[in-house]
């Protein structure tokens, strides 16, 4: 009896043990998918690509080319700051970094219905919400009047090397149905949606617009859309 109950303690302490070796490896992958995921989109060897506002056309020329990017989109004093990608179509680069590899963080990327230039009236990009504020993760906080008042411009730079100057004016939320917001070939004016809907507004001035948007929740379809307009640079 005493060898049957010493066997069955033993067969229990291997049982605990094993199970606890299985959330330690659990717990352990889960930390490293993670660090993985944040290491993905801090990925700063990109900024190499970054074109200029202000260069030489010969520094121009001798910075590498990243394929796949169309443009270079910068929120002044965000985290803000990469390069825009357009796929085939809107799916292609959810999962994919700029250089091609796969990425649960994704790329920012322009919708495929858009002209590359941005000579759209209205072009719409796009970005996954990642905590701590990377990709398209501190769009949320435009929601904020004061912070909004306070980075309400940027730059896009597209890769032809026209440079914009970006300047914020509406921010709302949204569901992805709205069709004037999330379909750039329908070609239906977004003004009116943005006026009556957005959390802020400031008139805008100009008539090439852009949106941002991000997810609110991974549960919905409800989305975090923050609205500028491109000025060209003069300089």
């Amino acid at each position: 009896m005493r060898r049957i109950i010493h066997g069955v303690d033993r067969a229990v302490d291997a049982a605990l043990f094993l199970a606890f070796l299985l959330l330690f490896l659990i717990g352990a992958y889960s930390v490293y998918d993670t660090l993985l995921v944040f290491g993905q989109a801090q990925d700063a060897s990109v900024l190499r690509y970054k074109p200029q506002t202000v260069s030489t056309q010969q520094e121009q020329d001798e910075r590498p080319v990243l394929q796949g990017a169309v443009a270079w989109l910068t929120v002044d004093d965000t985290g803000i700051d990469y390069p825009v990608m357009q796929g085939a179509d809107n799916a292609e680069y959810l999962n994919k970094d700029p250089y091609g590899g796969y990425s649960v963080a994704g790329s920012i990327f322009l919708d495929a219905h858009n002209a590359p230039d941005f000579s759209d009236p209205y072009s719409l990009i796009y970005g996954h919400h990642m905590e701590h504020g990377l990709m398209f993760g501190t769009l949320d906080s435009f929601l904020d009047k004061d912070y909004f008042d306070s980075h309400r411009e940027g730059t896009l730079v597209v890769i032809n090397g026209v440079s914009y100057r970006l300047e914020l004016f509406a921010a709302m939320e949204t569901d992805a149905s709205v069709r004037s917001i999330f379909d750039p070939a329908w070609q239906e004016d977004p003004l009116p949606y943005i006026r009556e809907h957005a959390a802020i507004w400031y008139e805008p001035e100009g008539d090439c617009l852009i949106g941002m948007s991000t997810c609110k929740s991974l549960e919905t379809t409800e989305r975090i859309v923050v609205f500028g307009v491109l000025h060209e640079d003069e300089q």
